[in-house]
């Protein structure tokens, strides 16, 4: 087998051309003829747009075109439900569409040769509002006096409830030696990724409405810009260039529909790039969740109930806020058998940001409050927390919430253990010398889904060429699944040059066009390892089965079908909503100023079961990158919003972590418990190394102070005031 294959570090094949900056990204494409597009927002969280007036910008210099709600055939769009407008205003034919409902609605574009010409033509389009009433957090939505914010969606604004039922929860709690009752919070997260939204769009040579922009699924995107368009899927082509992070983010469209719908009825390329303002307010956020917990166990440390109810901020627009709750709604336990379970998850409406798909999708928020639930039960009954983990981790055959065993191997166990170990974990509270530096240690588990849950049909699409006479001269292998930055280009060639016995110099890889490859599913869900990869090796297989027969060139497509799932019965959660998941533990060390509250986390242990690690540099480089992010939601990333107002929609108020600001050292400890069913054994592990962060480095805090914090980030305000030396 060749050396640069499976379990070897090889170097990605993006590298270069990033590193020289000859990549090149939705802001740098250019083509003849090009025009220039800006975006009209709201800039208001609700309101009803009377009437507009485009006159004067249709007449400014160098304007070709406005465009409003009246120019969309279809004007809604939505990669669950179709509840968004494309363009607010009024003369369309979806419902309410007149109404905007956060300041980042969409109102208006303007096309002009340049791009000042369209920011100055921008400020003369006249907009009529009539403000309505605001509903800034999920419980005054949730009044029964509360105005509907999508009166067709339904009689009130919950737009997500799930239920889970196990057990005799009642019964269970009589029976509990201890009980531990709290409330929770987590916050809003901006996805900060390095590009802005941008993109280009075309006809192509073949007539096809060519949209260039950074995305997630390329054909979920075409299936979205054709239906707004009122056209077949066919006529639409979407291409992915080289894309600057996205972390969940670019799963909801942003650009694509009004540059598509310009460049349909211009018959000329456009291209619009945002500013970071416009991308903050622009696109959804982590979902901010109140979580109320009641859990019992008894005096020798078993779980037996969790009672539990987790409210979500929908926002304005549902995005992904079912499924990321319904993720909730099973993490909610965290990674322990508990034979009696009771939880309600209710996604609601308001007029903030929408809540979208953002790393670890749910399970960074509803583990957050889990294992501090483990904690605190640990504490109350005098053992310690890793003790009490691991008397309560998932076992194979055991049920989670939703009634039913985890697909096996079940490593969770396995994981804390490992993260114990290389940490050097001491048992009981850490010792500090009389100071205003206090330190303090932490520990965490965390599990997640990989791949699509809840009764969707999973499946990814791959074909491979084979070119040569006596032997393999050169394969090409095409795959449409997004790199977003994690290094999947450099994983898909890596799989299909082992399952093809070549050296992975002689693949040529072909990526993200809907016009040449079949559907590989979303870049989310920690899946494109898994899935690429067994499409990748069925199509190797065909392929090779087809050379041995002697045809030249041996071409073979295959769709990979990943084992089923089931949606949650709607009274009782009972389910198999995942063929699989994966696990991770983590151990924190911090340092704390009293005095000044300032906290640095010195030292984060990660272990994290990936099956298989293809490429263990990317892996580390993912469990790295991925506690960086976890870190800098957990300490310092502070999105602020009144009345619906975001007030950090820049980056001088937002604040993202420097190199400064990041963990000292991270330490990643990879397990490779081979998954049956995924490529050579490969899980996920994107999401994983996230989840487990912040509900650490709320243990550590504990440890050192001897203070629960319920409520992050762990800012110097927040923590001198759960000290007792603020108001």
């Amino acid at each position: 087998m060749p050396k640069t294959s499976i379990g070897e570090s090889l170097s990605r094949v993006d590298a270069l051309d990033k590193v020289t900056g000859q990549a090149r990204y939705s802001g740098d494409l250019t083509r003849a003829g090009m025009l220039y597009m800006k975006i009209l927002f709201a800039e208001r969280p609700h309101a009803r747009i009377r009437q507009i007036q485009t006159a004067p910008a249709e007449a400014a210099d160098g304007v070709v075109a406005v465009y409003t709600a009246k120019d969309v055939p279809v004007n809604e769009y939505g990669l669950q439900i179709p509840d968004q407008p494309v363009f607010c205003g009024p003369g369309s034919s979806k419902p309410h569409a007149e109404i905007v409902r956060f300041v980042g609605d969409q109102v208006a574009a303007v096309v002009a040769q340049t791009e000042a010409q369209a920011s100055a033509a921008l400020r003369l389009i006249q907009v009529e509002y009539e403000d309505l009433p605001v509903l800034s957090d999920p419980l005054s939505a949730l009044k029964s006096d509360a105005p509907i914010l999508h009166p067709d969606r339904g009689a009130d604004n919950v737009c997500v409830h799930y239920k889970i039922r196990k057990g005799d929860v009642a019964t269970a709690f009589d029976q509990a030696d201890v009980i531990v009752e709290d409330v929770y919070h987590t916050p809003v997260q901006e996805h900060a990724y390095l590009q802005p939204e941008a993109g280009l769009a075309y006809l192509d040579e073949q007539g096809l409405i060519t949209v260039e922009a950074a995305g997630q699924w390329t054909h979920a995107d075409r299936e979205t810009i054709a239906h707004a368009l009122g056209l077949p899927d066919e006529m639409i082509r979407v291409i992915y260039p080289a894309i600057g992070g996205a972390f969940g983010g670019r799963e909801d469209l942003s650009v694509q529909i009004p540059l598509a719908l310009a460049a349909w009825k211009l018959k000329r390329p456009v291209k619009i790039i945002w500013s970071r303002r416009e991308s903050i307010i622009g696109h959804g956020k982590r979902h901010a969740i109140t979580l109320k917990a009641k859990w019992g166990a008894t005096k020798d440390g078993k779980l037996i109930a969790a009672e539990q109810e987790l409210i979500g901020d929908g926002g304005a627009y549902m995005y992904t806020s079912n499924k990321v709750l319904g993720n909730s709604a099973i993490t909610a336990t965290g990674p322990y058998f508990i034979p009696n379970v009771k939880t309600d998850v209710y996604g609601v409406y308001t007029n903030n940001i929408p809540g979208a798909a953002f790393r670890g999708f749910g399970a960074p928020q509803a583990l957050f409050m889990a294992e501090l639930q483990m904690d605190k039960l640990a504490e109350k009954l005098g053992m310690d927390a890793v003790e009490f983990r691991l008397k309560n981790a998932l076992r194979p055959g055991d049920t989670l919430g939703v009634g039913t065993p985890t697909p096996d191997p079940v490593s969770v166990a396995e994981c804390i253990e490992a993260a114990r170990d290389k940490f050097g974990w001491k048992k009981g509270r850490k010792k500090n010398r009389p100071s205003s530096i206090v330190h303090g240690q932490g520990f965490a588990a965390g599990f997640k889904n990989v791949g699509f849950s809840f009764g969707y049909q999973e499946h990814c699409w791959a074909k491979v060429e084979l070119h040569g006479r006596a032997k393999i001269e050169r394969a090409v292998v095409h795959h449409a699944g997004a790199e977003v930055g994690q290094g999947l280009h450099t994983i898909l060639v890596q799989m299909a040059a082992h399952a093809l016995g070549i050296s992975a110099s002689l693949i040529e890889l072909k990526t993200s066009d809907t016009a040449t490859q079949g559907n590989p599913g979303s870049a989310s869900a920690s899946r494109l390892t898994f899935m690429a990869g067994n499409a990748i090796r069925g199509a190797a297989d065909h392929a090779l089965a087809k050379w041995k027969a002697e045809e030249r060139p041996a071409v073979a497509e295959f769709k990979y079908l990943a084992p089923r799932t089931t949606p949650f019965n709607k009274e009782t959660g009972y389910s198999t909503p995942n063929f699989q998941y994966a696990y991770a533990a983590q151990a924190v060390e911090i340092e704390l100023d009293t005095e000044t509250g300032h906290l640095r986390v010195t030292r984060i242990t990660s272990a994290d079961d990936v099956g298989k690690a293809i490429n263990p540099d990317l892996v580390i480089g993912q469990i790295e990158g991925a506690i960086v992010q976890a870190h800098g939601y957990a300490v310092l990333e502070d999105f602020k919003t009144k009345n619906g107002l975001p007030l950090t929609d820049r980056f001088s108020t937002y604040l993202i972590p420097t190199i400064l600001d990041i963990p000292e050292k991270v330490e990643s400890e990879l397990l490779e418990i081979e998954d049956p069913n995924g490529p050579w054994g490969a899980r996920g592990v994107g999401e994983i190394p996230y989840l487990p962060v912040a509900p650490a480095i709320a243990a550590a805090i504990h440890n050192a102070t001897g203070v629960w914090i319920n409520e992050f980030p762990f800012t110097p305000e927040r923590i001198l005031r759960a000290l007792g030396k603020i108001q």
